[in-house]
């Protein structure tokens, strides 16, 4: 039986996770600058570039059926085959672990052939954990819980650079969303992945207000955040369209931080993105609202934006003979 609890390595990884007492451990202890300074720590480097690097903590969040899987599939294969997705790029290969929490085995199959670029990830580098591989007798492992992070803990390969936890409500499932002491075990064990160089994204849902359902303490902690939410005018016969919008992002400066459409494409089964800036996807709006015969306060009204936005768009769309037969009103 000791043989079997020492070769098993579930069982190591909740003996090790389970907090011990402070007297057990050496005291905590701050450092001279200069010592600091000096200190060899493992640098970051760039997962998906410019807004997800090693160590970063991220949040994708939005509410149902808009996307966020979609996302989070297109990150995981853009990261472990070092290619691109939309206009961000990862610049090698790196191994990623993606724990998804809902689907059926056979869904994520298809969502995972459709997102799979023309290279295929090298053996090892793209990992899926979902509840259809959980055997007889076990459940779902609970991040809220260290018995829960234990298990996801033995699946992480020492070389993972990232972790993508798909969704939030899913794999933490003790305590209330809204009470900030539930978040302390979950922000734990994420400083401990940060601590051991691996990146985390959270796929998560969004709440009636439109943010991240439940506490705002778990934005403190993070990176980056990223809402997607559908655009003012959206149709549900365009399928998969979003609006991605960095409600906080450390890494990015300028034009970087600028909100973009996507809208995934798919076709013979194989998903294509196709990117815009926001400010170009509502200049195209307003001028084919203008070639409708829309007036300025209507079209304000349609997209929901300023008059004065609407006005700025014409008159670009007038310079370059964009409007057909200027049924818009000027005023």
């Amino acid at each position: 039986m000791s043989a079997v609890r020492e070769n098993n390595p579930v069982l190591t990884a909740i003996q090790a996770a389970h907090p011990v007492l402070a007297d057990d451990l050496p005291p905590l202890q701050a450092v001279d600058v200069a010592e600091l300074a000096a200190m060899d720590f493992k640098p970051r480097q760039p997962l998906l570039s410019p807004w997800l690097c090693s160590q970063d903590l991220a949040m994708v969040f939005a509410p149902r059926g808009v996307g966020k899987t979609h996302f989070g599939l297109a990150v995981a294969f853009a990261v472990a085959t070092g290619g691109p997705f939309a206009r961000w790029q990862a610049p090698a290969a790196r191994k990623v672990l993606y724990l998804d929490g809902e689907l059926p085995g056979a869904v994520i199959q298809q969502r995972l052939w459709m997102h799979c670029p023309d290279v295929d990830p090298a053996p090892g580098y793209l990992r899926i954990f979902t509840p259809d591989l959980v055997t007889e007798g076990r459940t779902l492992p609970d991040l809220s819980t260290y018995e829960g992070q234990a298990v996801i803990d033995a699946m992480i390969e020492t070389d993972t650079a990232l972790v993508v936890v798909d969704n939030l409500s899913a794999w933490a499932r003790s305590g209330r969303e809204n009470e900030a002491e539930s978040w302390h075990p979950i922000a734990d064990w994420l400083l401990s992945l940060r601590r051991r160089g691996i990146a985390v994204l959270l796929v998560h849902h969004a709440g009636k207000g439109g943010q991240q359902r439940g506490t705002s303490k778990r934005e403190d902690l993070l990176d980056v955040v990223i809402g997607l939410s559908r655009p003012k005018d959206y149709d549900p016969q365009q399928g998969a369209v979003f609006v991605v919008e960095f409600s906080k992002a450390r890494n990015l400066v300028g034009d970087q931080a600028e909100s973009i459409e996507l809208e995934l494409v798919v076709a013979d089964d194989r998903a294509t993105w196709r990117c815009r800036t926001v400010e170009a996807s509502t200049f195209e709006r307003v001028v084919d609202l203008a070639n409708e015969g829309l007036r300025p306060n209507d079209i304000a009204l349609e997209l929901d934006i300023n008059k004065s936005s609407v006005s700025r768009h014409l008159n670009k769309a007038r310079a370059n003979g964009l409007i057909k037969a200027d049924k818009a009103a000027r005023s």
